[in-house]
């Protein structure tokens, strides 16, 4: 389950820290869901990620464009894309509607493929002597290849971050703009490709929630964890290795809901334990609207406010 939160927490990390803000990560998520749901069933696996990835990107070009180039209010148009990506996705796996795209890009599927609500898991990779050590071992060393992946990632994007020229450039232009612009460096190029990659990650996030975690298709399946991956940039501080712990604290909170029920607590009302990870959420956007604690925890100083020379 934390696996979610932080591919799509590191990607948010990158535009965050280059002083745009992604709200549109809920709706970037559920169309990589629905993208890799059909194309899944359509072609497997592969390519479901990859198309995932693409619509991922296309949906932060258009916020690239609005929120960079247009310098339009980011909350406004991340909440519009956000919007757009719940009714299209539902729109796209609408079972008639999906039937005939499915038909359209696999005419050799058969008839009871086309109707399907789920699809086949991505398989595990235990990893050899490791995943053999008693109660740690399938734990930490027995999943599929996108949980190893996000991990390695993390650690690679920390060091791009903070110890190289490329993660100063990004900072900096987070801070301070305008200095930046003044040194030489393209403050519209830098908050293009990290808004990219922000719905490159956020949309490979929604398709492994569907084929590495719940492959089974329902309307809104994302359930507003896109909302709840921005709550966790805030308390990783936007620090990539921080991410694995706030993702996987965010796991663990939606995950203790459905052991608790096992005990018989929350049987009666498990919507009270659904809310958990919710709560966490809004008390971390509460605090981070209290200007002593963003001064205290770092808030990059242009976050979600658009850069133009001529106002500098």
């Amino acid at each position: 389950m934390g696996t979610i939160y932080l591919i799509a927490s590191l990607g948010e990390v990158y535009a965050e820290r280059s002083g745009v803000l992604n709200l549109g990560l809920e709706g970037m998520m559920i169309m990589g869901a629905a993208i890799s749901f059909i194309f899944t069933i359509a072609y497997g696996h592969l390519v479901a990620i990859l198309m995932a990835a693409l619509i991922g990107v296309l949906m932060s070009l258009i916020l690239a464009v609005m929120a960079i180039h247009l310098r339009l209010n980011q909350v406004i148009v991340g909440l519009a894309l956000t919007l757009l990506g719940l009714g299209l996705s539902g729109l796209i796996t609408f079972p008639d509607i999906r039937r005939r795209i499915l038909s359209s890009l696999n005419p050799s599927l058969p008839e009871s493929m086309l109707m399907i609500q789920q699809a086949e898991k991505l398989p595990e990779i235990p990893i050899p002597l490791l995943s053999q050590i008693p109660l740690i071992g399938k734990t930490f060393f027995t999943h599929n290849i996108l949980v190893y992946t996000s991990l390695i990632l993390a650690i690679i994007m920390w060091f791009i971050l903070f110890k190289t020229r490329y993660g100063l450039i990004i900072r900096s232009v987070g801070e301070n703009p305008s200095m930046a612009d003044s040194l030489g460096v393209n403050v519209f190029l830098v908050r293009y490709v990290t808004v990219v990659i922000s719905g490159l990650f956020a949309s490979l996030a929604g398709a492994y929630f569907f084929i590495g975690f719940h492959p089974f298709w329902r309307e809104g399946v994302t359930a507003g964890r896109g909302f709840i991956s921005l709550a966790l940039v805030i308390l990783a501080t936007w620090n990539p290795l921080r991410a694995i712990l706030g993702a996987y604290l965010f796991g663990g909170v939606e995950t203790f809901q459905y052991r608790l029920q096992l005990f018989g607590l929350g049987a009666q009302s498990p919507y009270f334990l659904a809310m958990l990870p919710y709560i966490i959420t809004i008390i971390t956007l509460i605090l981070i609207s209290i200007e002593s604690i963003r001064k205290r925890i770092g808030v990059p100083a242009s976050l979600g406010t658009p850069y133009s020379r001529e106002e500098a």
